[in-house]
């Protein structure tokens, strides 16, 4: 199980959400699941009109703990709104114990008496049954299960056994698209190093961190400050550090199209299942500001040191279901070079990112990378000959239940180079002086790289499974600071 880091008592960050409930059955064996009625618990409100797409938008706070049941293969066996709520869920066991929440109030209450195992109770989900929940206890990332097996009545609710299942078993035919803004003040925050400072700011004139700092509505910040390791052999004013801040507006893009009986599948219709398209990614507004200064000690391969951990799990309300984002974030900087170049350089960067898996029944996955930049320099200094690469970036994952669908890395960098010769010429004879004479050139760039993976369990949309991880390629653009001769 991962370890969730404690909340921080300076929220931060931002990106969005999938599901789970449950109840008492008959023996499947005497009882066909054509006969059942739908569950009292159920609202009579159904999904839209199947002609139209289901809305796609951030779901209130009243459905933070909100559970949706689908019946497949029953008349009106669509997903529906449910007053049943998830009690508990042991992921080791995949028993989940389903309780009702009475009306009038926002608390579930116990189902009443223990009834034996396989003992039918009015009113309950029965085997076959999937159920779609926010996070709930025991399962953080939200849960999308089928009920297998009904063990009985507790005294806390109705006991089940649940078995994994994917999105296209309650979606169906239906289709869905939108693109959702995550909460700043939604995520958890740990941070790695002590200098880490994290802002953010909502509607309502609400805003969390260091006073005077600004930040766009709906925009986290991580302000970070620390040395790094000094070149061997480097002068003391050569010290080593690197500063500045990260700032994203984070959404999560979501869609889902129908079946997959489609031109292509059309020969195989009668057992074609799953969508016939689906999109995940993660995209947003980025700004940073950072500053490379001193001799660092590099070595040719990168070394990355990681300042800040950021966690949301938004929850996208799609029709009567809600649909639980896991949002990961890790800020980082990386440093690479020969540890001989001394440099003294800063750098705005503004623009914006998308990064995901698209599915569609011809081409099966394939990957989304896009990233759009402006950057400035703010100061350049390079002296002695070498070469320096300095990155200021995060690396984000974004999947469905705490299943992770796409991982991207979004790498702003500053590349210094210098390259010349150094001669020194020595007269004979007493009481005269050396000269020393220095030329060459230098140069700093600015850049970035976007890379990634989509992952097997992007087939919880019940897509074919991917056999191995897909790269999302390398996005990469250079450009030239400034330049000069030394």
């Amino acid at each position: 199980m991962r370890k969730r880091p404690s909340r921080a008592l300076v929220p931060a960050l931002a990106a969005s959400a999938l599901f789970l409930a449950a109840g008492c059955s008959a023996d499947p064996g005497q009882s066909s699941a054509a006969a059942r009625t739908p569950d009292a618990g159920v609202s009579a409100t159904s999904t839209a009109n199947s002609d139209q797409p289901l809305a796609v938008a951030a779901a209130p706070a009243a459905a933070a703990t909100s559970t949706a049941v689908a019946r497949p293969g029953t008349a009106g066996g669509k997903a529906r709104k449910t007053s049943l709520k998830v009690k508990s869920y042991d992921s080791h066991t995949r028993r989940a114990v389903i309780s009702t929440v009475a009306k009038g109030t926002s608390s579930p209450s116990p189902t009443g008496t223990p009834t034996p195992a396989g003992t039918r109770a009015p009113g309950r989900t029965a085997v076959g049954d999937v159920i779609a929940s926010a996070p709930a206890p025991g399962a953080p990332d939200g849960l999308l299960a089928k009920v297998t097996k009904v063990i009985g009545e507790t005294a806390d609710g109705t006991e089940v056994q649940t078995a994994p299942t994917t999105l296209d078993t309650l979606l169906g035919g239906d289709d869905a698209k939108g693109t959702v803004p995550v909460d700043p003040a939604s995520f958890d925050v740990e941070r790695l190093l002590p200098d880490v400072k994290v802002s953010w700011a909502k509607t309502g004139d609400i805003h969390s961190g260091p006073e005077g700092t600004k930040v766009p509505l709906g925009s986290l910040r991580v302000d970070v400050a620390t040395k790094v390791a000094t070149a061997e052999g480097a002068p003391a004013s050569a010290d080593a550090s690197v500063s500045g801040f990260v700032q994203v507006k984070p959404e999560v893009d979501f869609s889902y199209g129908g079946g997959a009986s489609t031109a292509a599948t059309a020969s195989a219709a009668s057992t074609a299942s799953g969508p016939g398209a689906a999109y995940l990614g993660v995209s947003g507004d980025w700004t940073s500001q950072w500053a490379l200064k001193g001799r660092a000690g590099a070595t040719a391969k990168p070394v990355r040191l990681p300042f800040a951990k950021l966690h949301a799990d938004p929850v996208l309300q799609v029709g009567p279901i809600p649909v639980v984002v896991n949002l990961d974030l890790t800020c980082y900087f990386e440093i690479s070079g020969d540890g001989r170049v001394t440099v003294d350089v800063e750098q705005d960067l503004k623009g914006d990112f998308k990064a995901g898996g698209t599915f569609g029944t011809a081409a099966g996955w394939t990957p989304v990378n896009e990233s759009h930049m402006d950057s400035s320099p703010v100061r350049t200094s390079v002296t002695t000959a070498g070469s320096v690469k300095a990155a200021l970036g995060a690396q984000a994952t974004v999947g469905l239940y705490g299943a992770v669908g796409v991982t991207a890395d979004l790498a702003p960098y500053l590349r210094g180079e210098a390259a010349g010769t150094v001669t020194a010429t020595t007269p004979v004879g007493s009481g005269t002086k050396s000269d020393v004479g220095a030329s060459g050139s230098w140069a700093l760039y600015g850049g970035l790289d976007l890379s990634g993976t989509l992952q097997i369990q992007l087939a919880i949309f019940g897509t074919p499974v991917i056999q191995h991880a897909i790269p999302l390629g390398t996005l990469h653009r250079e450009w030239k600071l400034a330049d000069g001769k030394m």
